[in-house]
């Protein structure tokens, strides 16, 4: 399984689509972890699952999204309700709640990935107004059997971010 992990595009509306058609057709899942500032039915978040950042108004998205494909189940959240600019202790409490282990959340602005008692945590960073690194970012996670890997992607020019990429076991 592939997905596609995005957040904080800010009314970012091309650079959106840019990155979904350069990889739709590699990936199983899009996912949006929220501060898109567009409405549930824009045209460019057609097919990407996204949640609600604190950025986002009207209560057009869901707050969390938990989808389950198999042995994995994967919790989305903006993390703005789970102080994550501060700790992930909270975060990773609604992940033992829900029974996730993958997360993906957004809010802070910074690209990052961890794994923590099994479960497996990625920030993609902002596709528009990142803080850390200081590339826009986005994420292609590629889940098999065995291993998750996480790769970072700088959001216009599409080129892997070796650095800040991981490789975990399952």
């Amino acid at each position: 399984m592939k997905l596609l992990i995005m957040s904080d595009s800010h009314g970012w509306t091309d650079e959106v689509v840019q990155v979904v058609d350069r990889h739709k057709h590699e990936v199983d899942e899009l996912i949006h972890c929220g501060d898109s500032e567009l409405q549930v039915d824009s045209k460019e978040l057609n097919g990407v699952k996204t949640v609600k950042g604190n950025c986002d108004f009207g209560a057009d998205f869901p707050e969390e999204i938990k989808e389950t494909y198999g042995s994995l189940t994967v919790y989305v959240t903006h993390g703005h309700h789970y102080n994550v600019k501060m700790t992930y202790v909270p975060l990773s409490y609604r992940a033992e709640e829900v029974g996730a282990n993958l997360v993906c959340f957004g809010h802070s602005h910074v690209a990052d990935c961890f794994m923590e008692q099994g479960v497996l945590f990625i920030n993609p960073g902002s596709m528009r107004l990142p803080r850390k690194p200081k590339e826009q970012t986005y994420v292609i996670c590629d889940i098999t059997d065995t291993q998750v890997e996480v790769s970072f992607y700088e959001r216009a020019s599409g080129e892997k971010l070796t650095d800040l990429s991981r490789t975990y076991s399952r």
